[in-house]
């Protein structure tokens, strides 16, 4: 007998015997439903409660970073393929710096944002808006680099007010809902602490300061620090500060580059808990600024891996916070086309930008539209959320089972109860494009299935309601 037709038997003899097994795993799904109960690993058990509905809520998906590649209007070679992603915020650093938004003429400074406006405007005609992170130190500003504190705080105070000002104001680019995040891994670009001489707080401090300052202008949200990973002092230290000197806060940012979404998880959980302890700020929104599996160059990139950990992450976070940013939106130009950078698109020095297979990630997931319903039952391998499109009158969940070394298999079992309708066409939709449907029928508002789950696959399973 052929490997490939034994391995295909064997599957099915282990679907059959799971299959006679549901029951059992139905009745266990409470036990498997502690996120940290993974030592030895936890296989999922997924619920999904149609009745329990989080409301519309833009996927947590739906942000990308761009990094510090290149000077100038890095974007604009792809705005027509970011456009179809349909990003709802674009993350971009460096923008004094490397945009030289702030002259000296004789001793008197001026500001000058048309490079900078430039990227913006690219970034609207993707359909996206600005987010920013205020950084790094303009040279006439500086004491010594980029990454100094200033000579003069009010001088920095002074950009930042103008900043917000010119992007935000009604009476400059009039855009609605930016985000300005205080600098970018202050931890290592620049090496500041929340003590001593190179102070995170006093960089915060007189950023809020300015922010404060802003008058007539639209809505925006103000916040930080996009440290390198979810430091506990850090988070602790500026809750502090801030409810101590009466300061915004509207959101607490961090890094995250890992291939173990424990680690990601963990975080998450420790900053709601730090959050909450806040005397003014506990509703913060949760971001990660960027994401990604590896903070250096890594081939995962240029592959289906990158594209199978973007789909977990965005599983397991969808629930869980705001906005998660991958980073990037395009390779910086390298010695060559494919060379592990971080970009879901290659650079155009080597001809039109490929998309990689990240990008076809994002166009994967943004099929799941709808209201956030309840989806609990996750496993240490299988990720999973929820949606209810009460205008398709479909029920979509993406499940999700993510492994590293690339050799855990599961039959997951999936539950609905409390369905809107009884008879439904029963879809499965593989990330490799592979559809199967099947007619099914509710019994008391509820359906159960047991779906195979090879190693780094991803599916949206849909319960299409039929009249």
């Amino acid at each position: 007998m052929p490997s490939d037709t034994k391995q295909k038997v064997t599957r099915l003899i282990i679907l059959a015997v799971l299959l006679l097994s549901l029951p059992v795993a139905l009745y266990l799904i409470p036990q498997a439903t502690n996120f940290f109960n993974k030592a030895s690993g936890v296989n999922a058990a997924l619920v999904i409660d149609a009745a329990v509905d989080f409301g519309e809520k833009p996927g947590v998906w739906k942000n990308l970073a761009q990094g510090g590649e290149e000077q100038g209007r890095s974007l604009a070679p792809v705005v027509a393929d970011i456009k179809p992603l349909a990003p709802r915020y674009i993350r971009i650093d460096h923008i004094y710096d490397f945009h030289n938004v702030v002259r000296s003429n004789g001793g008197q400074i001026t500001y000058d944002f048309s490079s900078l406006d430039q990227t913006v405007n690219d970034i609207l005609s993707s359909g996206a808006k600005p987010f920013f992170s205020l950084s790094y130190m303009p040279s006439v500003l500086s004491k010594s680099n980029e990454t100094d504190i200033p000579n003069n705080w009010g001088d920095w105070e002074n950009l930042v007010q103008a900043t917000i000002e010119h992007y935000s104001g009604r009476g400059g680019m009039n855009i609605s809902n930016v985000y300005y995040e205080v600098w970018n891994e202050p931890d290592l670009f620049g090496g500041f602490k929340t003590y001593g001489g190179k102070n995170y707080l006093d960089l915060y401090y007189h950023s809020a300061i300015a922010a404060q300052r802003v008058r007539n202008a639209n809505v925006f949200k103000f916040g930080g620090p996009a440290t390198t990973s979810l430091y506990e002092n850090w988070v602790t230290k500026l809750l502090e500060y801030v409810d101590q000197n009466n300061l915004r806060l509207d959101f607490y940012s961090w890094h995250r580059y890992t291939t173990d979404l424990d680690e990601i998880e963990k975080d998450v959980f420790k900053a709601r808990e730090l959050i909450a302890n806040s005397t003014n700020h506990a509703n913060a929104e949760l971001i990660i600024t960027e994401i990604g599996h590896n903070s250096k160059n890594d081939k995962g990139y240029d592959t289906y891996f990158g594209a199978i950990h973007t789909l977990a992450t965005s599983a397991l976070l969808e629930d869980q916070i705001g906005k998660a940013f991958n980073f990037e939106i395009k390779d910086g130009p390298g010695p060559e086309k494919l060379w592990g950078r971080w970009g879901i698109l290659t650079h155009e020095k080597y001809g039109t930008p490929e998309k990689k297979p990240r990008y076809s990630a994002f166009a994967f997931l943004n099929r799941i539209t709808g209201s956030g319903i309840s989806t609990q039952g996750q496993g240490s391998w299988v990720k999973a959320f929820s949606k209810y499109d009460k205008k398709q009158n479909r029920i979509k969940t993406l499940v999700v089972n993510y492994d590293p070394k690339g050799s855990h298999s599961e039959a997951t079992p999936i539950t609905y109860n409390n369905l809107p309708f009884s008879n439904f066409t029963f879809r499965r939709t593989d990330y490799s494009g592979k559809v199967t449907d099947r007619k099914a029928t509710a019994t008391n508002g509820s359906f159960s299935s047991l779906e195979l789950m090879d190693p780094n696959t991803a599916a949206i399973f849909e319960l299409i309601g039929l009249q």
